[in-house]
């Protein structure tokens, strides 16, 4: 598999949100520190799409009493509210794909595909390998890189460039196993950065 990217590549950013940095609702440890990493790889690719959680008040997924596992989260990402915001320093250009999901009261959604057109937008671009960075590991970017295959693309998860809630410990390695098990492939972001 080639580093460098070619114009069948995309980058997908997931869930580089205010609530998901630290001292956010739902912070995930360090989460901050893949903007920076996330900046320098935009430019690599000119088809990108970012992922953000865009949840109604009344979500599924909202506990009184969290257990940081599925269905059971503490309110995070509230549409129109700042924590659903992206980073401010993440560079977004006009351009560039914005997918909402997670906007169904009733329903789960952790992958950027699910109950979205991302599919079809990426492949109307002729889009054949997705690259995948952002927040968090063990959920939105596993399930994001899994269905990217489904979805009949490669997928390369950018190692560096992503966090886990790690919610029992553990689970950010078992879901990068997870997902390598799958297929995903796995490269830092320095093999795309130093690419001549």
């Amino acid at each position: 598999m080639s580093n460098r990217p070619t114009p069948q590549d995309a980058l997908i950013v997931v869930d580089v949100q205010n609530d998901f940095l630290p001292g956010g609702a739902l912070a995930v440890a360090r989460g901050d520190e893949v903007v920076p990493i996330i900046n320098r790889l935009l430019p690599l690719f000119p088809v990108r799409a970012f992922t953000r959680d865009w949840h109604p008040p009344d979500h599924i997924s909202f506990s009184r009493d969290p257990k940081f596992m599925d269905r059971s989260w503490p309110p995070h990402c509230v549409q129109h509210t700042p924590g659903a915001h992206f980073a401010p320093n993440l560079l977004i250009d006009p351009g560039d794909r914005i997918v909402n999901k997670g906007f169904q009261p009733d329903q789960e959604a952790y992958s950027g595909f699910q109950g979205t057109d991302l599919r079809e937008w990426l492949s109307a671009r002729g889009i054949r390998r997705v690259f995948v960075a952002g927040l968090a590991t063990d959920y939105c970017v596993k399930a994001t890189a899994l269905d990217a295959l489904a979805a009949g693309f490669q997928a390369v998860l950018v190692t560096d460039a992503v966090r886990a809630v790690d919610a029992p410990p553990g689970t950010g390695e078992q879901a990068v196993a997870q997902m390598r098990s799958a297929g995903v492939a796995l490269m830092g972001s320095q093999e795309l950065t130093d690419v001549r």
